[in-house]
């Protein structure tokens, strides 16, 4: 098992800033959530054992779930209800990357 220094610590907690944020931009400009979930894959292994893993699987869970929801809501514009399965997606995400980011401010980690 690899020890994980405060160092190392820190620094995954700042990427899980930078993706919340990502996330956050991706409300206007969209790509930035994918760049988020690609930094999640890519450093999930070094914030294993950290406070922080249970954040990156919550942001990957985001990610992959808003997707299908708008993936839903485009093929129901067929019928008319996608735009609201798009709004309801939209509302749902929001409150993901808000609560995932306050219980990053205060240390805790996100349920799994």
């Amino acid at each position: 098992m690899e020890i994980i220094t405060q160092t190392d610590e820190r620094k995954i907690g700042t990427l899980t800033l930078v993706v919340y944020i990502l996330q956050a931009v991706s409300l206007f400009v969209g790509v930035t959530a994918l760049v988020g979930v690609i930094i999640n894959y890519l450093k999930r292994s070094e914030a294993a054992g950290t406070v922080y893993a249970s954040h990156f699987s919550w942001q990957i869970r985001t990610f992959w779930w808003t997707v299908a929801g708008s993936v839903v809501g485009g093929v129901l514009m067929i019928i008319g209800v996608g735009f609201l399965i798009w709004a309801a997606v939209y509302v749902w995400y929001i409150y993901r990357i808000v609560r995932g980011y306050l219980n990053y401010n205060d240390g805790k980690p996100m349920p799994v």
